[in-house]
Parts: C-alpha cells; structure tokens; sequence
C-alpha cells in the first residue's frame, strides 16, 4: 500500500547492477568480507521483509523470502544472509518451505538487533528480557518452595504416623535414646526441615544423620 523512492547521489555503485528499471545487488562476492556491507545486506532483508513479535508476549523473530518474481535473486540472497549470521555467531534457524529464516531465543533476537544497529531497539528488548527472566526465576522459586514444603509435609506425616503407631503398640520407652530425642523434636516440630531437626538436638547432626534415625523409627513401626 506505500511506495518508496530510494535516491543516491551516484549515478553507478559497484554493488548495485542496474538492468530494465530494476536494481540488485551484482554480485555477492563484492559483499563478502567487507562487514558493513554484510551488515547492511540483513539490514536491508529485515527492513524489508522481517518482522519481530513484541517480546512481552513472547520471543519471535523472522525474515521470509518469498517473492516469487525475485525467486532468483532471493534464493541466493537467502544462502548468503545465512552465512553471515554463521559468520556472527548469531543463530537462526529455516523453516521447512526454505525461504524463512526465524529465531525464538531471546539472546539470538537481541544479537542480530545489536548486528543490525538497531541500539535503540536493542535496549528496549534486553529491558522486557530482563524483566521477563525475573519473573520467571521468581516463578520457579515459588514453585521450588512450595514442593519442598509439600515434600517435607508429605514426609513429617508419615514419620508422625509411625511415631503414633510405635506409642500405640506400647514400644516407645524401649527405642534407644537417639531415636525417642529426633521422634520428639519431629512431633513437636512437623513443618521443619531434616537440616532444621538435626539442630534442635542435644547433640546437633546434620541432614543425613536425622534422615538416617527417623527412616530407622518408619521401620520399626512398619516391623
């Protein structure tokens, strides 16, 4: 729906070939090596047909090559711009139909972005990145820390049944005393961690310690 006129003071640039009012590049070779000229070659495909989702949402970039008027042309634009990238170290992957280049990973947007010049842009990106990695850690956080509590729940409640059984059968006075001191420190503390328990002792001992004693209590009840 729009139309743009491109102007250059010169009238012939090595570059371009110009051939029934229709200009392209004439040859890659002139291209290669010469890295601003490579990188205003993907400039020029993203400005021109790429497009980039907006990274709140979620991460996706891509450059499709699909005129088919241009197939000639574009097909060996298409190798090219993909050896640059590879020569950048920025990785971007090709869609089945082999006309479209595209990436989901955050960190590869924002180094193509910097390639391009787009620094403004960049900054913008790595700015809803950063923020958008914070919420996940926090999410992941929160997630850890409600199944530990649910574990160390789920495991208080079946050393506590066992204690219960033990005092039930009329067995508990004869468990030695190491065992009779962590099932009373884990009745009276059922949220607490093995770490935690094991400090409550007279004689403080570590995780593996404490795990040891109450598995030892699980089977004498089980017995």
């Amino acid at each position: 729906g729009k139309v743009y006129s491109i102007t250059v003071k010169q009238l012939e640039m090595d570059e371009i070939n110009y051939k029934e009012n229709n200009i392209y590049l004439a040859t890659l070779d002139k291209i290669s090596n010469k890295e601003n000229l490579e990188k205003a070659l993907v400039r020029g495909c993203f400005m021109g047909s790429g497009s980039i989702n907006n990274p709140k949402n979620k991460y996706h970039m891509e450059i499709l090559f699909s005129l088919e008027k241009n197939a000639k042309f574009l097909i060996e634009y298409f190798k090219y711009v993909i050896q640059v990238l590879n020569k950048y170290n920025i990785e971007f992957k090709i869609l089945e139909n082999n006309s479209t280049l595209y990436s989901k990973d955050g960190e590869e947007i924002s180094k193509f972005l910097a390639f391009i010049g787009a620094n403004f842009s960049v900054l913008k990106f790595e700015d809803i990145r950063v923020f958008r990695e914070m919420r996940n850690n926090v999410n992941r956080l929160v997630n850890c820390e409600t199944a530990n509590i649910n574990k160390i729940a789920t495991a208080a409640a079946k050393q506590i049944a066992a204690i219960n059984k033990i005092k039930k059968m009329g067995k508990f006075d004869s468990l030695p005393d190491n065992l009779k001191e962590i099932a009373e420190v884990r009745e009276k503390n059922p949220d607490m961690s093995l770490l935690e328990l094991g400090k409550l002792l007279q004689t403080p001992i570590g995780k593996s310690g404490v795990n040891h004693r109450l598995k030892a209590i699980e089977k004498i009840a089980e017995e």
